[in-house]
């Protein structure tokens, strides 16, 4: 029997995708609740100051991707990547070691950040976004694009996968 096929390789395995399905449900779940409460609360009241100057709530539907990019490719089309998108990120994660659980995090929010906006793509033909960061410099306020969960988790997961391939550069043999 080999490691690959034994008792505690198939405990690890499931272990694998057990933290990939946690973490995608949950931000996809965080996604989703979110977006109800922003539409109910902020589409017909108008922008909520959080924090004056640095963080506001602000309702907005974008056709487009994250942070209000490409929003001229038609709707259809970026379902199609965002299906696409899913798909890749099961098969790596297929591909990913057994012990490696920062990448099942990272891959995990990925997936679910990618099946959030999937959900308003299909259900609404756009992406409901709401949250506003400001910061201040040169006398003037500046604004991110606004954004949502769904969003911060694929850049959260991807952050994490950088992360990941510094420290498994970092680890690797040196050559003499």
């Amino acid at each position: 029997m080999t490691i690959e096929s034994g008792p505690s390789y198939r405990q690890a395995n499931r272990r694998k995708y057990l933290t990939f399905t946690v973490f995608a449900f949950i931000s996809l779940v965080l996604d989703q609740i979110t977006k109800v409460m922003a539409r109910d609360a902020l589409r017909h009241s108008g922008p909520k100051v959080v924090v004056d100057g640095y963080f506001d709530l602000r309702y907005a539907e974008n056709p487009g991707v994250a942070f209000s990019m490409l929003q001229d490719i038609p709707g259809g089309m970026l379902s199609l990547v965002a299906v696409g998108a899913f798909l890749l990120v099961l098969y790596y994660l297929r591909k990913m070691p057994v012990d490696n659980r920062r990448l099942h995090v990272a891959l995990g929010l990925v997936g679910g950040g990618a099946l959030g906006n999937l959900v308003d793509r299909v259900l609404y033909g756009r992406v409901t976004d709401f949250i506003v960061w400001k910061a201040r410099w040169g006398g003037r306020v500046h604004e991110w694009p606004a954004f949502n969960v769904a969003d911060a988790a694929l850049c959260i997961g991807v952050g994490l996968m950088v992360l990941d391939m510094f420290r498994a550069k970092k680890d690797s043999p040196q050559p003499a």
